[in-house]
């Protein structure tokens, strides 16, 4: 059954916030009889440095010209309005991201913590994960993020060699990359090391004395993405040197060798971890659950009684906190037809080294096994899946060629 809690508060806001969550549980072409997982993205949009291969919303400033105060104030007025649709919903997991999250005061961050517990239930576990970069690292700050409540800390180093660290327009070098993983893992029990492969003019060994580096660092968790292009990016405009396709598919064999004999599983497309240090935020993604997100140009997918919802926020920053004020920080809602949730469904499930369970598939989109039923009869075929009588999963070929494979559940592909 979908949870509903008693209103409070004022009487007029209490019949708006009927009214709206009225508009959301008319009767629809879906029928989900649970709600999945729900976890809570908060975007932070400001960095010391806009890199040149980041299409994230990330708006350069100063740490000193921060408006913290102003956009905390924005994030909470942005998450009461949105509370009505989470009635009832406990929260699994909050991420924090950006743009340069630790840029904020560890007493900004301790004061958004308090704030989202005043308002939402969260689970007893909850992992709260904060980005950080080593640009941005103080002595004992790590620390202090730790005491304000962040239980996972995701470093965002990309490389420890000062060549690549520049053609990346990374603020830090490699010595303040190695400080400020030491420090993590000193203040975190679990945390993230970022690394990035296929930079422009690294070779094989380049990237093995990356890996090596981070490795000898004990990570419990590892995300090592591969150097893309993205539209409206510096690097879109000024193109710079690729690695060839067949060195990149060596370097993802290299990290996949390394990362394996220090104990580290790839569960996930581009992820490593140990045992019991999965990133729980990114599962609940992959696994198509609901998050709620707010702040500039954060986005949002929901799920209610008869259909799902996707949400864009105001992109700017300014403008966002302006309009998160006057309670209408949302610049764009749709909802996911019947014919677009099977891939939707598909392009996160299918990151998933162990695939899915094929119930699943009903428990999140409210539709029937048959309606991917061609779709994995025809990656079988092709050799890029498996599965039996409860999983579904992503053969090696298959993880090899995602793209492929994902490319197969697209509306009328088959």
């Amino acid at each position: 059954m979908i949870p509903i809690a008693p209103l409070g508060g004022d009487a007029q806001q209490d019949a708006l916030a009927l009214q709206d969550i009225g508009h959301y549980m008319r009767a629809g072409v879906l029928q989900l009889h649970t709600l999945p997982p729900l976890s809570l993205y908060v975007h932070l949009p400001w960095c010391l440095k806009k890199c040149p291969y980041c299409d994230f919303n990330s708006h350069e400033m100063r740490s000193a010209d921060l408006p913290e105060q102003a956009y905390l104030s924005a994030l909470m007025a942005d998450l009461e309005t949105s509370l009505p649709l989470i009635w009832g919903r406990s929260v699994q997991s909050i991420f924090i991201g950006g743009g340069t999250p630790s840029l904020f005061s560890p007493q900004g961050i301790d004061q958004l913590i308090g704030a989202i517990r005043a308002r939402l239930p969260l689970v007893a576990d909850c992992e709260i994960t904060l980005e950080a970069n080593p640009g941005t690292f103080e002595k004992d700050r790590f620390k202090a993020f730790r005491a304000a409540g962040v239980t996972r800390l995701s470093v965002g180093v990309q490389s420890f060699n000062d060549v690549f660290l520049r053609t990346l327009g990374r603020v830090h070098d490699g010595t303040q990359a190695l400080a400020a993983v030491q420090e993590a893992a000193q203040a975190f029990d679990t945390f993230n090391l970022d690394l990035m492969y296929a930079l422009p003019g690294q070779t094989l060994e380049d990237l093995r004395q990356d890996v090596a580096t981070a490795l000898s660092l004990a990570p419990p968790h590892l995300s090592i993405y591969h150097l893309t292009i993205e539209p409206n990016t510096f690097f879109a405009r000024h193109p710079p040197a690729a690695v060839d396709d067949d060195t990149a598919c060596d370097m993802l064999d290299l990290i996949t060798d390394m990362t394996g004999q220090a104990g580290l599983r790839r569960y996930e497309i581009s992820a490593y971890a140990r045992a019991g240090h999965r990133c729980a935020h990114n599962q609940n993604y992959w696994q198509f659950g609901d998050y709620l997100g707010i702040g500039a140009g954060a986005h949002s997918k929901l799920s209610f009684a008869h259909r799902v919802v996707r949400q864009v926020r105001t992109y700017h920053p300014a403008r966002y906190m302006t309009q998160a004020l006057a309670g209408s920080a949302v610049t764009q809602e749709t909802e996911v037809s019947r014919s677009e949730l099977p891939f939707e469904f598909m392009l996160n499930a299918l990151r998933l080294a162990d695939g899915f369970e094929l119930a699943l598939f009903a428990q999140r989109t409210g539709l029937a096994i048959t309606a991917i039923t061609a779709g994995l009869e025809q990656a079988e075929r092709q050799g890029l899946l498996q599965r039996d009588l409860v999983r579904a999963w992503p053969t090696a070929r298959g993880f090899d060629f995602l793209n492929d494979l994902q490319s197969v559940f697209l509306p009328n592909a088959s």
